[in-house]
């Protein structure tokens, strides 16, 4: 893993933080999936689905509830016990961060929020390398908590462990496709599967690519890339900060893994912990090629650097161990922070309690990751009195009036 510092260390830094999408490089493809899909409903999505998720010609796009079941009972005992804690722990988590709904009086004014739960949503579980049966609890629990009513899971190929999480939770929409196909499915909805008003989950770059195109006509969380984490400390533990690097590795070839410090010893010993790392474990070629491509130990001045780095990165994931006191409060933008050294992604990945789903490339800039108020719509609402309309008419009428809108004046006015 290479060190860097000063100039390199900089020009690296730039070259980093201009992370820029490939989503153009196969929108074109996606475009013209989305426009057949759209067209021919499940005709095209059974064509794609045969070609790339591997569904048999004669089987039924959606699960029945049935396999679901069976998938649910004949799963291990101890993986079910697993699986129920990281679904309460989540679940409790969502409680939490419910909208509040509030009213307030004020001279004769009152104003408050409401909170009213989509209709439907599609949670997308990518099939890829592994079943990642987390992001079926991180996406179908909020929408849960939050009241939605429909929530229909896609995923390609779904394996018995993601069908037997979708048992657990009551879920009894499971649709066995993936890909932009997917995504057009659920958006404008065929024959075998209904619209929803909202798409949630990460996926490969056609999906992501798919989200885009699709986004002014259905709503969607964000688009997600590869995976990223940022690690500042200048005090830390080697084996803890490597594993940390490597276990973000092994997702994508893509993924960005950066260790920031302000020792260059420091630096040294986690580089030299990676390799150890990296030659125990098993099928560690994809975590090395990512290392090798967007990996990099950085060698700040010092802390205030540091975090000036983090906040223009924007990371997915910024873990704070040991050494970094007082650095949190300087930190503006970040997917989820893991603090001290015993605080491992992988917790929150799982079991933690918060929500894996969250913003890459940049994106941690202006939002957190998939939360209960994405399930949400927060209306306002208001109730004048006679007494609220005699104060508050006559500058109504004032601001109308200046923009030409008289008979937004009268609307006021004759109320009085």
């Amino acid at each position: 893993m290479r060190i860097l510092s000063g100039a390199a260390a900089a020009k690296q830094v730039g070259k980093i933080a201009a992370r820029g999408s490939r989503y153009e490089e196969v929108e074109p493809v996606v475009r013209r999936i989305i426009a057949d899909v759209r067209k021919q409903g499940d005709r095209a999505l059974r064509k794609y689905a045969e070609r790339w998720d591997g569904l048999p010609p004669r089987e039924s796009v959606r699960v029945s509830e049935r396999e679901i079941q069976a998938a649910w009972k004949a799963f291990p005992s101890e993986l079910k016990t697993s699986l129920r804690t990281a679904a309460a722990n989540i679940r409790r988590f969502c409680e939490w961060q419910k909208p509040v709904e509030w009213t307030c009086t004020r001279q004769g004014i009152t104003v408050g929020q409401i909170a009213r739960p989509l209709d439907s949503v599609g949670c997308y579980v990518p099939g890829g390398r592994y079943p990642l049966v987390s992001t079926l609890l991180m996406t179908v629990i909020p929408a849960q908590v939050a009241g939605v009513q429909h929530i229909r899971v896609i995923s390609p190929q779904p394996r018995a462990e993601i069908l037997a999480a979708a048992g657990m939770l009551g879920v009894r929409e499971v649709y066995r496709v993936g890909g932009a196909q997917a995504i057009a499915a659920v958006a404008y909805g065929t024959q075998s599967i209904p619209r929803v008003d909202k798409v949630v989950g990460p996926g490969n770059l056609y999906v992501t690519a798919a989200k885009k195109l699709i986004a002014f006509d259905c709503a969607i969380d964000f688009l997600a890339g590869p995976t990223e984490v940022v690690i500042v400390s200048d005090t830390g533990t080697p084996e803890f900060i490597a594993a940390d690097l490597v276990a973000q590795a092994e997702h994508d070839p893509d993924a960005i893994s950066l260790f920031v410090t302000t020792s260059t010893r420091l630096g040294q010993a986690v580089a030299a912990e990676i390799e150890q790392q990296l030659a125990e474990l098993p099928r560690t070629n994809l975590a090395r090629r990512s290392l090798a491509r967007n990996g990099a130990v950085l060698v700040a001045k010092n802390l205030a650097d540091a975090a000036g780095f983090v906040n223009r990165f924007a990371p997915e994931h910024l873990s704070l161990p040991g050494g970094a006191d007082g650095l949190l409060d300087r930190i503006e933008s970040a997917g989820s922070i893991f603090l001290g050294d015993w605080s491992a992604q992988s917790f929150g990945d799982y079991a933690s309690g918060t929500n894996h789903v969250l913003p890459t490339g940049g994106v941690a800039r202006t939002r957190g990751g998939l939360s209960v108020s994405d399930f949400v719509k927060c209306i306002s609402v208001q109730e004048v009195s006679r007494a609220g309309v005699r104060r508050l008419a006559p500058v109504v009428a004032e601001f109308a009036r200046a923009e030409g809108l008289a008979a937004h004046a009268r609307s006021v006015e004759v109320r009085k």
